[in-house]
């Protein structure tokens, strides 16, 4: 696990070392075992390693033999033994054991096709000097982050690319206008959806795309490689489909324990985590081990269950209580990411990948598997919601309304008064617009309440056009798997990807999830939708299939978000830190908000009369980044 960096200037302009050694050092925290640095003419690649692979020999920028191929690499290759032996009969000469050098060597024999070999996670840069072309990757499912932008100048053009946008911005030419667009968009999602960043002009690259720039066409081109298809099904049984699943998981799982570096596992005590320690366990043989954190509160502490599971797979268990409420790391993790981005449960993701790491560089999760198998509670809501579309639009609507005003406001998001409000808003929406009421926490109304006069005037468009974008290019037919669709191409990468990335590099962990392997992503959209979510039960396909290696008190157990009581340190141990922040911040005096609504809705949250804690804490998080860039 790396940071990458780099560029090339279009003006017959030479490549500056500093400013390369600028973006590069911006990463440290990426890869804290050493740094590297390529500049010819007007180009230049950077690298800061996280060794894992090849520990003493992996050093980056890595080329092919003669050194026309140059490649900076972040993530990992799975296959890269079987690659290497393939490309070795065909008379390559490898210098490393890292799985970077397959990457240049593929590149010599398929150019941008070579893509298309690898399995893994990962986000790279190759620059061809003979064709005088930069090609820029990133994986399927979007583990690895990569940003980019192009720029055209007076003298010329710049097109610059990194990890983080933390290490784009010490490029000089960056744009930094922020796009009132991408604010909108954040606001509603908790983050800045691809391509976009909050930046005008700064773009992600989405996952499963590959972008080539270079003398004879300086415009950057995007294409993609792969896209996940949800109407090409398999037929077999539901014990088959078990039976399957079970092999690849744990074939999946035996590629993810390479490492020349201590390696250990999640373990939250939910059934994805407990399933991949399992499958580690069974891998291994020497017990495996595990982490997991808990709170003082509660409704948010898992670590019964995680115990539970570490005895049944008899793992070396270890875990630790936290008080995940030090607002500091909030201002540190934003600063890191580059951009604002409000899913709090970054805060016990920093802390769980912070307490891992002071045993293990590399640590297996759960991530994937509740976006590719149905496991979250809105895919519930989205079924059986979707039936009152029998009732006309206007009736609907009022019927859902009516019910909506007489119901109290809830003081609590994870409140099933909460809960049934939200389901109800949904139950009032078109099937058009359902997914984004349903995970929508700053809905349009509450923005143009709080929203300026001034920020109003740029007309911003409804945040419902990104789901209607993935919808109208679904491949899926049933309700079912076009919610996993839409996840599986927003919400995944966007946000759950991002999180953990950015938490975990944050203190220089690498994290592996089997669940992301592309095939097994694939074996999941092709199941039949009922193998997934059946009545009332979700991930059954995946319960079946690990059954006889997770404990029943896990198999059984009730869903629980990794999450945080936003809500109540907003009350209490915020209070006023958030407060002065909100009502006395930049966001304010930069004219995005109004202060007279801002501060209504404060003290209706604080007196409980509502939760406003996703809206307030989304403000919150935008001044710490707003901050850290001033």
């Amino acid at each position: 696990m790396c940071g990458i960096c780099g560029f090339i200037n279009f003006n017959n302009a030479p490549a500056s070392k500093d400013v390369l050694k600028s973006m590069t050092s911006a990463m440290t925290h990426r890869g804290p075992d050493g740094d590297g640095y390529w500049v010819s003419d007007g180009v230049a690649l950077g690298h800061r390693r996280l060794s894992i692979i090849d520990v003493d020999g992996g050093s980056q920028p890595m080329s092919n033999e003669d050194g026309s191929v140059q490649v900076t690499f972040n993530g990992e290759i799975y296959n890269h033994n079987e690659l290497r032996a393939r490309l070795e009969s065909r008379g390559h000469v490898f210098k490393t054991k890292c799985d970077t050098e397959v990457i240049v060597h593929l590149y010599e024999d398929m150019g941008n096709e070579c893509v298309n070999s690898l399995e893994g996670m990962f986000a790279f840069a190759v620059y061809d000097a003979s064709l005088k072309k930069l090609l820029l990757a990133r994986d399927r499912l979007g583990q690895k982050p990569l940003v980019f932008f192009y720029r055209k100048k007076a003298d010329g053009a710049v097109f610059a690319f990194a990890s983080e946008l933390a290490s784009l911005r010490s490029h000089p030419d960056m744009p930094m206008d922020i796009d009132p667009q991408s604010l909108h968009d954040y606001l509603s999602l908790l983050y800045v959806p691809a391509p976009a960043t909050i930046y005008k002009g700064v773009n992600k690259l989405p996952p499963g795309f590959v972008i080539e720039v270079g003398a004879a066409n300086p415009t950057p081109k995007a294409s993609r490689y792969w896209k996940l298809r949800f109407d090409e099904k398999f037929h077999m049984s539901f014990e088959d489909a078990a039976e399957k699943l079970r092999e690849m998981l744990f074939a999946a799982t035996k590629r993810r324990l390479m490492s020349d570096v201590p390696l250990g596992s999640f373990l939250s005590g939910g059934l994805d985590s407990s399933i991949v320690a399992a499958a580690a366990a069974k891998n291994m043989l020497l017990p495996v081990d595990t982490f997991s954190i808990g709170f003082p509160e509660e409704n948010y502490d898992e670590r019964h269950y995680a115990k539970i599971a570490a005895a049944f797979i008899n793992s070396n268990h270890r875990d630790r209580v936290v008080e995940p409420s030090d607002i500091s790391i909030v201002e540190t993790l934003t600063k890191r990411r580059g951009e604002p981005f409000a899913d709090a449960s970054i805060i016990p993701t920093f802390l769980l990948s912070q307490f891992a790491r002071e045993h293990v560089t590399v640590a297996l999760s759960g991530d994937g598997a509740d976006e590719l198998f149905c496991g979250y509670n809105r895919y519930l809501a989205m079924k059986f919601v979707r039936y009152a579309d029998i009732i006309p639009g206007p009736a609907r609507s009022a019927v859902a309304n009516a019910i909506l005003k007489i119901l109290p406001r809830a003081p609590e998001e994870r409140s099933d008064l909460a809960r049934i409000r939200r389901t109800l808003s949904a139950f009032a929406s078109t099937p058009a617009r359902r997914h984004l009421d349903i995970v929508n926490r700053f809905p349009e109304r509450a923005k143009a309440f709080v929203y300026s006069s001034e920020f109003r005037q740029f007309a911003m468009a409804d945040t419902q056009r990104i789901i209607g974008s993935i919808l109208d290019e679904a491949t899926a037919v049933n309700q079912t798997d076009r919610a996993s669709e839409v996840d599986v191409n927003s919400y995944l990468p966007g946000d759950i990807l991002a999180k953990v990335d950015m938490a975990s590099m944050a203190v220089s962990l690498e994290c592996r999830s089997p669940f992301l392997d592309h095939k097994i992503a694939e074996f999941a959209a092709a199941l039949e939708p009922s193998f997934k979510m059946k009545f009332m039960k979700r991930k059954r396909v995946l319960a079946e299939a690990f059954s006889p290696f997770v404990p029943k008190e896990v198999l059984e157990r009730k869903k629980m978000g990794f999450g945080v009581p936003v809500a109540k340190w907003l009350r209490d141990d915020w209070r006023q830190t958030a407060r002065e922040r909100i009502l006395d911040g930049r966001s304010i005096s930069l004219g995005f908000f109004n202060r007279p609504s801002l501060e209504r809705a404060f003290e209706e949250h604080v007196s409980e009369k509502a939760d406003h804690s996703y809206p307030l804490w989304a403000i919150l998080v935008l001044e710490y980044w707003l901050d850290s860039i001033s």
